[in-house]
């Protein structure tokens, strides 16, 4: 039977579990898959490291006001720029990474960046087009 907000039914944890496969596989955490992970025991995995040395941060990166500081080695390659940038600085120093907005400013940023680029392709393509046909004066009035 359907919910409607004029039958609104009260299931009990049992009666749920029997109707809905799965649910309330992580109520107890004996029935989790994922109990073993859960307890911190690192002479047991045998994994071990060191935390590596922070890389320098020589310009200012985004970083989500979730976090005191940046993973200790990250990503120089495409550093922000121009509008766009401005518009993803905006979404991590205002919101968390659990609202929406956060996402969607980023995502607006991917969109304004790709109209930038396109604005730059465009203005290299005339300055291009320019040059050729400047070179093409000069040598018919040299010849």
């Amino acid at each position: 039977m359907p919910y409607t907000a004029q039958d609104p039914r009260h299931w009990s944890a049992d009666e749920l579990r029997a109707r809905i496969p799965g649910w309330g596989a992580d109520l107890d955490p004996a029935d989790r898959p994922s109990t073993p992970k859960l307890r911190f025991a690192p002479n047991e995995t045998g994994a071990h490291w060191e935390l590596p040395p922070q890389q320098p941060e020589k310009h200012p990166r985004e970083r989500s006001v979730e976090h005191a500081r940046l993973t200790p080695v990250f990503g120089t390659v495409a550093p922000l720029h121009g509008l766009s940038g401005k518009i993803r600085r905006y979404a991590y120093r205002r919101f968390s990474e659990a609202r929406a907005a956060h996402w969607l400013l980023l995502m607006l940023g991917d969109r304004v960046d790709v109209i930038e680029s396109r604005v730059r392709r465009g203005a290299a393509r005339r300055r291009e087009g320019a040059d050729r046909r400047r070179t093409a004066t000069r040598s018919r009035a040299a010849g």
